[in-house]
């Protein structure tokens, strides 16, 4: 449903699944601990910064090329690794735990290296970060951090407040402008 929609006015590029590490169990069913964000544009013209979301990859087979030299690939005290394209499946990122600063009593609360990832590959400084629903404020507590303006809309008093507190709780000394 989520595609049939998005593709109406956009142009769906790929589909990244998230594997949580919690997830709610059910007696009759699997457990669900796996979400979809969609990576859709409006046109042609759309920012993507690569190098902002390369990852480290240990290399298991290193190859030389014909002078000896590593080829695609580093070496440093941690080992062998090459920086790669991020894939399309992420099970790198953990849902804030209660133990964690940023976790709150949102119960779907996004962790916000997850959503750092989205806004440094799809934006620069300056630019505006929306969020649509702003739950616990975790997209704006981390545009705010990446020196991004933001906007959102929230419709949960108890969460507003809450992401209201967030942001006051996360200063920074560079953001263009904070709108909510």
């Amino acid at each position: 449903m989520t595609q049939v929609i998005l593709e109406k006015k956009l142009e769906i590029k790929n589909r990244i699944t998230w594997k949580r590490e919690k997830g709610r169990g059910a007696a009759r069913n699997w457990k669900n601990n796996m979400e979809d964000i969609w990576f859709a544009v409006a046109g042609r013209d759309y920012t993507f910064n690569l190098e902002a979301v390369k990852e480290r990859k240990k290399v298991i087979a290193p190859y030389r090329d014909k002078e000896g030299k590593p080829k695609d690939w580093q070496s440093d005290e941690a080992g062998n690794f090459r920086m790669t394209h991020p894939s399309n499946i992420w099970n790198d990122l953990v849902v804030p735990f209660w133990s964690m600063s940023e976790n709150t009593p949102h119960p779907t609360q996004k962790p916000e290296k997850l959503i750092e990832r989205l806004i440094l590959a799809s934006s620069n400084p300056g630019d505006m970060v929306f969020d649509p629903f702003m739950g616990s404020g975790t997209t704006a507590v981390v545009a705010k951090k990446l020196n991004r303006a933001y906007i959102g809309f929230e419709s949960d008093e108890l969460f507003y407040k809450l992401l209201h507190k967030r942001l006051l709780q996360n200063p920074t000394q560079n953001n263009p402008k904070t709108l909510f």
